[in-house]
């Protein structure tokens, strides 16, 4: 995307063209949608293959399902700094921070998806207490090497879902490998028809 295009996109949703929050709601929806998709064909797999080196960026599906939830717990810890001090993210804060983005949360993939689906849910209650003016904040926070950030909170939010969106893209492919489709991952299919 250009900056041409990106900074048109953002003047639209200042402007009001287009409300963010709307926007996150569905793609909150989105994710849980799709990582219950994704677990679902994982589960068809024995546990020898669902974490069997695959040549991926994480190795197996497993290690990059596990990731996705170790970057979310990163990302929504940070998220609940904010000022607004989202009541939805409290419980994240109690978690302990991951040492590493390979760090193994949990050793087989029914304890992972139950966290899956304890962070899909707090994503989704969290997203619904934004509210337009929260996106224009600047946080500030640190990465996971100890860095120092200071950025725009709606395009923080928009790395997080996109995060989640590539690394499942990735598991798509590792299952195809084994013959099992994700079935339908656009979030087009999310998307209300409008009479």
């Amino acid at each position: 995307m250009s900056l041409f295009t990106t900074t048109y996109l953002w003047s639209q949703f200042s402007e009001g063209r287009i409300v963010m929050q709307q926007a996150f709601v569905l793609m909150a929806n989105y994710n849980r949608q799709l990582n219950r998709q994704c677990y679902a064909c994982a589960a068809q797999l024995s546990q020898h293959d669902v974490k069997q080196e695959r040549g991926a960026y994480f190795g197996s599906i497993f290690a990059t399902l596990n990731h996705i939830l170790v970057g979310d717990i990163l990302w929504l810890q940070r998220f609940a700094r904010h000022p607004s001090a989202f009541r939805a993210l409290q419980p994240v804060l109690s978690l302990p921070v991951p040492t590493g983005l390979q760090q193994i949360l949990y050793s087989n993939l029914g304890e992972l998806q139950q966290a899956r689906e304890l962070m899909d849910e707090l994503i989704i209650d969290f997203i619904g207490q934004i509210r337009q003016s929260n996106l224009q904040h600047h946080l500030l926070y640190h990465n996971s090497k100890g860095l120092p950030y200071k950025k725009n909170f709606a395009s923080l939010l928009l790395h997080f879902f996109n995060h989640q969106t590539h690394h499942r893209g990735q598991i798509s492919t590792l299952l195809s490998q084994f013959g099992i489709d994700v079935g339908v991952t656009d979030l087009l299919s999310l998307i209300v028809n409008e009479d």
